[in-house]
């Protein structure tokens, strides 16, 4: 650029055009994200600028003028006002500045490596459950036998919820969750979210009131005694970071888990890696999580005129932050597209997030997969795929809808 030129406009820079369908999977758009990535570094897709290089990607994650959508997919849809907005916009997902600081701190006072590494025995015993329903039939479907009921036991006894809530709980995340997606109107499914995010706040209340009385060793209480300076959370925000864990924690996990045993399944040799050596279940939940990721992106509104890497990103602009790309970057990754769970001197995925909103519970989301992966390449033997897997949309939470598999029965 000449000396004394101002940098242009994300939108004046001649940058590659990206276009998709909001019901295309992500398998079906890489390859154009791929070829958009060997242009430039940011793209214009269909809903604004969508930043693509690991570099930049992990730029926009840490820098403040690139703040969460208040409302987040709502915003997008034109919703900004009512109940529903209302109850996202005040999430520990949507705060920025002092008050998003101030929860994450009494929150992470909680939710220590400690209370991670509590549910190890749970994470194994619920998919070790769920495998012995499959293991003498010598088939299933990864997706409804066993990655879809893992995560909500092992959320109910991070919160300290009994098992015959389970059920209840996993019914909660699947109407709440219809809340946060881009294929679906929102507006047509607010009555059903509403209802079950209220009764997912009720029994809360019922837990805390609880807790008050007497405190146990679970997550709940651990927020409850969670005390920074003096301060300390109030009903509604324990109510808040109660029901925004178990959103964030299990349709993620499910999708994932399947996702990554759908990878592994694709790379045979890969899998009797990972059961010859389970001390690498950590990096093969890295690798099938960069490669195979099933949240390929986040949003970001441009707080202020912010110029990065040559270019402005004006105010009020919607930045598509896509992190699969990132993960995928040619420049940072050695032949990006390989699978390999030994896969060293590679920088950390992205899938998690950076700066402020990093994910709080990483390692929590790392351990359970770690520990479903470990399970699942030791008991089925020979695990090959039988039919058809479609993934859903990438605008959504994607991974795949069905995943069959049929294995070798164990003598």
């Amino acid at each position: 650029m000449p000396v004394g030129t101002a940098p242009p406009s994300v939108f004046d820079a001649d940058l590659p055009t990206l276009t998709y369908d909001v019901e295309e999977t992500p398998a079906e758009v890489y390859p154009r994200l791929q070829a958009a990535q060997r242009e430039a570094p940011i793209a214009i897709g269909p809903f604004g600028p969508e930043v693509l290089s690991y570099q930049l990607v992990r730029s926009v994650l840490r820098d403040s003028r690139f703040q969460i959508p208040p409302g987040m997919n709502l915003l997008v849809q034109g919703i900004t006002s009512g109940p529903l907005w209302d109850k996202v916009v005040n999430s520990l997902l949507c705060l920025e500045g002092d008050a998003h600081h101030r929860l994450r701190s009494l929150c992470s006072k909680a939710f220590t490596p400690r209370t991670v590494a509590r549910l190890h025995d749970t994470m194994t015993d619920v998919m070790n459950e769920l495998v012995n329903q499959v293991t003498d039939a010598g088939h299933c479907d990864v997706v409804t036998d066993i990655a879809r009921p893992y995560p909500v036991p092992i959320i109910c006894a991070l919160l300290g919820a009994p098992r015959e809530d389970w059920h209840q709980f996993s019914l909660w995340a699947d109407d709440v969750f219809k809340a946060f997606t881009f294929v679906v109107d929102v507006r047509e499914v607010e009555p059903v979210v509403m209802r079950a995010w209220k009764q997912l706040d009720d029994y809360v209340d019922d837990m805390v009131a609880q807790r008050r009385h007497s405190l146990t060793d679970d997550l709940l209480s651990g927020l409850i005694r969670a005390e920074d300076d003096g301060d300390r959370l109030n009903a509604a925000e324990l109510r808040m970071l109660a029901g925004g864990l178990l959103l964030a924690g299990t349709d993620t996990t499910r999708n994932q888990v399947a996702a990554s045993a759908q990878l592994l399944c694709e790379h045979p040799e890969q899998w009797a890696l990972l059961k010859e050596h389970p001390e690498l279940a950590m990096p093969a939940v890295e690798e099938t999580m960069r490669h195979s990721p099933i949240a390929c992106g986040t949003l970001r509104l441009v707080a202020e005129d912010a110029e990065l890497d040559g270019y402005i990103f004006p105010a009020g602009t919607m930045v598509v932050v896509n992190t699969a790309a990132a993960n995928r970057d040619p420049t940072v990754y050695e032949d990006p597209g390989r699978v390999d769970i030994t896969r060293e001197g590679a920088p950390p995925i992205l899938t998690f997030g950076g700066g402020a909103h990093y994910c709080l519970g990483a390692n929590l989301a790392r351990r359970e997969l770690a520990e479903a992966l470990n399970v699942l390449t030791q008991r089925l033997l020979n695990p090959r795929i039988s039919g058809p897997a479609p993934w859903k949309p990438m605008l959504t939470l994607s991974g795949p809808m069905s995943l069959p598999i049929e294995f070798d029965r164990a003598e």
